[in-house]
């Protein structure tokens, strides 16, 4: 057991509150300032960092994430590129927004338009790794960046994706947010599988990976929350002169 010790000014038990602004106090910081145009620019970075990731982890050939594999399953199928059936489900998740009295915002409309435009662009451009080490790298890094686009474009506070907001549209009439996901992304990812999407390794991976990481890049790129000031260690607030701290 530890135990508790004195600090020179007396105090007790100094050691957690300091460690309490390090790397956990830092994630949770907000990186930019509240800004439209950073907001912008956040969301269409973001939106595009995540087409350009869903495509690395794709190209990987060791698995897709569930919405993916429908996408790649109905190209299978039907001809078209996975990022054009992207943004075709992305359109029609929107249709089921209605009973569920959802609002689209900027970023929604933007995502709907940009992630599989930006996915069939990079697939395009890019060779297919073929090393097994080099096809681990893609995928990793593609799991990685599509944290830090989620954690961007949702931070841009400029309106959820299309699935984002199926889910959480879903979940406000009385369920539970985790079991929502669950039957949604279950569900597209059998049909996926059905129609002959590439399952594997990865999509087990991203399945694990993509909440922590959202957990940790969202707080970092959330333009909308102020950053908090702290007092500067060993320096005192002045007074007025009635005693009082401004």
């Amino acid at each position: 057991m530890t135990s508790m010790r004195d600090t020179p000014d007396g105090a007790a038990g100094r050691t957690p509150d300091r460690r309490s602004r390090g790397i956990g106090a830092i994630i949770q910081r907000p990186l930019v300032p509240d800004r439209p145009t950073r907001r912008l620019s956040q969301l269409i970075f973001g939106l595009a960092l995540y087409g350009v990731s869903d495509a690395m982890v794709i190209q990987s050939g060791l698995g897709v994430e569930p919405w993916d594999a429908l996408s790649q399953g109905l190209s299978r199928t039907f001809g078209l590129g996975i990022g054009m059936w992207t943004n075709i489900i992305g359109a029609l998740v929107l249709l089921l927004w209605i009973p569920l009295r959802n609002k689209p915002g900027l970023g929604t409309v933007l995502n709907v338009l940009m992630v599989g435009t930006v996915m069939d662009l990079f697939m395009a451009w890019t060779p297919v790794p073929e090393a097994m080490w080099l096809r681990w790298t893609v995928l990793i890094s593609g799991v990685v960046l599509n944290g830090v686009a989620t954690g961007m474009y949702i931070g841009a506070g400029l309106g959820p994706g299309p699935r984002d907001g199926l889910m959480t549209g879903w979940a406000a009439r009385g369920h539970s947010i985790r079991g929502v996901r669950w039957v949604i992304e279950l569900t597209v990812l059998v049909i996926g599988f059905l129609l002959g999407a590439t399952l594997g390794i990865g999509t087990l991976i991203y399945a694990v990976a993509i909440g922590p990481l959202s957990q940790i890049f969202i707080p970092m790129f959330d333009v909308k929350s102020p950053m908090p000031k702290e007092p500067v260690p060993g320096v005192r607030k002045s007074r007025t002169p009635d005693g009082k701290a401004p």
